[in-house]
Parts: C-alpha cells; sequence; structure tokens
C-alpha cells in the first residue's frame, strides 16, 4: 500500500476535532463555496462537493440549507484561505490550513501558539514543499471491482485506490479534483465525501516525551476557530 493508505490509517486512529468543530469548518467551506459559484448545487461542483461531505458528517439537513442561505446574503463576510507554516519542537514540520475572516487575529494567534510552545513561526513557503498537496474520494464499495477501478481511473489522475469498512477511497494529486468529480458523476457512482489533504513526504519518528511536547502545539492549533486542518512531519502510530 502507498503513501495515502498508512497516512489515512494513522490519522482515523487519532480522536479527531469534536463534532462541533466539524460542522463549524462545513459551515465556513459552504460560505467559500456560495460566494465562489452560487447557492445551486447543480451549478457550483464546489457546493455540490460541501453538501456529501454535510451529508457524511451527519449535519442535519435544516442547517446546510440554513448556512446556504446566509452565505447567499450579501452582508455575510467571506472567509479567506490562508496557510500558515512553522515548526513545532524536535524538527516537525507543520502545515496549518485557516480560513478567516480577520487574518491580523489569526496571525497574532497562530504565532503565539508557536511562541509558547517552543516552536517557530516561519516564513511562507518554509514547510510547504515537505507535503504532497492530494485530494480524495470515496465512494460505495458495493458492485465495484478495486483493480479495475484503478485501471479505469488512472486516465483522470488517481494515482492511489484502495478499499476500507467505510467504501473505496481514491487518491490523486490537488489538481486532479475536478476532473475526477466530474468522471465520477458522468458514471452515475455516488460520492459519499471528498476532500483535499496534505500528505508529508517524509515522517519523523521521536520519543514519547518528545511527542507529548509536539501534541502541546498541535492541540493549541487545532483548538483555535479559523483552523481547518494542521499537518506535520511527526510519525504516527497506526496501532
Amino acid at each position: 500500500m502507498g503513501r495515502a493508505f498508512e497516512f489515512r490509517k494513522a490519522r482515523k486512529m487519532k480522536r479527531w476535532s469534536a463534532m462541533a468543530k466539524t460542522f463549524t469548518r462545513i459551515g465556513k467551506d459552504i460560505v467559500m463555496a456560495v460566494k465562489e459559484g452560487g447557492p445551486n448545487p447543480e451549478t457550483n461542483s464546489r457546493l455540490r462537493a460541501v453538501i456529501q461531505n454535510a451529508k457524511a458528517a451527519n449535519m442535519p439537513k435544516d442547517n446546510v440549507e440554513r448556512a446556504i442561505k446566509k452565505a447567499s446574503d450579501k452582508d455575510t463576510a467571506n472567509f479567506k484561505e490562508v496557510l500558515f507554516e512553522g515548526y513545532a519542537p524536535h524538527g516537525i514540520a507543520i502545515l496549518i490550513e485557516t480560513a478567516t475572516d480577520n487574518n491580523n487575529r489569526t496571525v497574532a494567534n497562530i504565532r503565539s501558539y508557536f511562541n509558547k510552545c517552543n516552536g517557530t513561526f516561519g516564513t511562507q513557503g518554509s514547510v510547504e514543499f515537505m507535503f504532497d498537496h492530494t485530494c480524495n474520494f470515496r465512494i460505495p464499495a458495493e458492485g465495484q471491482d478495486v483493480e479495475e477501478l484503478e485501471l479505469e481511473m488512472i486516465d483522470f489522475g488517481v494515482e492511489e485506490i484502495f478499499a476500507d469498512e467505510d467504501g473505496i477511497l481514491m487518491y490523486a494529486p490537488f489538481e486532479s479534483f475536478g476532473t475526477i468529480q466530474k468522471e465520477l458523476e458522468t458514471r452515475g457512482l455516488e460520492i459519499l465525501s471528498s476532500g483535499f489533504e496534505r500528505i508529508p513526504q517524509i515522517t519523523k519518528e521521536l520519543t514519547p516525551d518528545q511527542v507529548a511536547d509536539v501534541e502541546k502545539l498541535l492541540e493549541k492549533i487545532e483548538e483555535d476557530d479559523d483552523v481547518m486542518n494542521v499537518y506535520h512531519t511527526m510519525q504516527e502510530s497506526a496501532e
């Protein structure tokens, strides 16, 4: 199995942020999608993808519809996607995806977490190159031959495909998202969820004490309301 498989397995074992945070993230994704392409999911592929993710996260339909309506209001502020980079203790690179309506606040907060936890707040481009920017799609496994599907989807950019208990997962470079989404829809395959991840090219193994130092910083960052995703180069146990 490839790196995407190992990455996913390790991340799945961690208890990721609470449901409320998931809904907050999806709410921001809806605002950004509607501001970019309008409130109709039939003509807005980005919004279509976010609605699928909301369903996969068991976000109530009323919440989704309310968020779309609110995002359509011209008085609703849009969020700007900003990437932050830096180092945790013990040379662990950290990449932070945020969606903010106040960049000054977000910069100050993120910088303070690094300072408080003996990290280094980095400049743009300082660690981004250490991660592969990928997109992924999950579809139902029923009636699918994984190997056959992989051969067919290679032409559309899919680099890795595997099955788990929740369906079939496909990974591809970030820029292949639109092509793959279109092909899956053309084939009439249900997209259960989709998204983007940054997979570290190399990970570093730490001692339990060192891991605790890094976790302290990661927890502070993850608790911030402006933070959407956090990626790092620390090796995570999938046990």
